[in-house]
């Protein structure tokens, strides 16, 4: 691997820690508003980086392998596994937003810091995916095989690690809250994010045996970020009281990735 994939992996779990160490430096927990605000910027560049980085992608690798009209087949099924992966997911690893729709029902085993920490692992590892396979693709290109270029999936891993600034925040400052020390809650928030290269690097060495099924490993992460955004970052961003701030900032999100990916790739 070459040292710019190496800073690609590297940059989204950079971001989170950066987020994360807010924590040291804030005294006051971050407000609802400001938690919306953050929850749909997140939402907004990972739609984006869904479209322009993943499955616009995928299409077009799938027309260059001459599936002609049927091009859209690796994206659409890709898609769905990855909708399909996350549900799994989802069943498996509890959830904050499942403990708070059920106040009545029997305590959580699990400490409400654990619970966090694993909803919020769940939400990392389609972003890993995400960066993963494009950096597939590039290393793809680099052996001869159809791929995307370096300064495209470059723009992924950035749009990725600003959105992770503002989640490093959202994990460890409740963190803090909960009554873990300051120590504790940046380290907790930074180890949120340490999945996504993990699953990135996973992602680079099934790529490599498969190269046929590039179009649907972009895909897939698709899926599964696109999963995230409705379950997890919409619903949080919509809480409380009405407020602008979420939409907006959704937009806001939309268009850096958007404008990233494109004046990049």
């Amino acid at each position: 691997m070459n040292g710019l994939a190496a800073w690609g992996l590297a940059l989204p779990f950079v971001g989170t820690a950066l987020g994360a160490g807010c924590v040291l430096f804030m005294r006051r927990q971050l407000g609802q508003g400001v938690q919306r605000a953050l929850a749909g910027f997140a939402a907004g560049v990972m739609t984006a980086a869904s479209v322009w980085s993943l499955l616009i992608p995928a299409i077009e690798q799938a027309e260059a392998a001459g599936l002609g009209v049927w091009a859209f087949g690796p994206a659409a099924g890709g898609f769905w596994l990855g909708v399909l992966f996350l549900l799994l997911l989802d069943r498996l690893i509890p959830h904050l937003h499942q403990r708070a729709a059920r106040p009545e029902g029997p305590p959580a085993r699990l400490p409400r810091i654990t619970m966090m920490l694993l909803a919020v692992t769940l939400h990392n590892i389609p972003e890993g995916m995400a960066v993963g396979v494009v950096w597939a693709a590039v290393l793809a290109g680099e052996a001869g095989a159809p791929a995307i270029a370096a300064a495209e999936a470059m723009a992924l891993s950035v749009g990725i690690a600003i959105q992770n600034f503002p989640e490093g925040a959202i994990v460890s400052m409740p963190l803090r809250a909960e009554g873990a020390s300051r120590g504790r809650a940046f380290a907790g928030g930074a180890a949120s994010g340490a999945v996504e290269p993990l699953a990135a690097l996973f992602t680079i060495l099934a790529a490599g045996l498969v190269v046929p099924a590039l179009p649907w490993l972009l895909s897939f992460a698709a899926g599964a970020m696109l999963y995230v955004v409705v379950e997890e970052l919409v619903p949080e961003m919509a809480e409380g009281e009405h407020s602008d701030a979420g939409p907006l900032a959704f937009a806001l999100g939309f268009t850096l990735m958007m404008t990233l990916d494109v004046a990049l790739g």
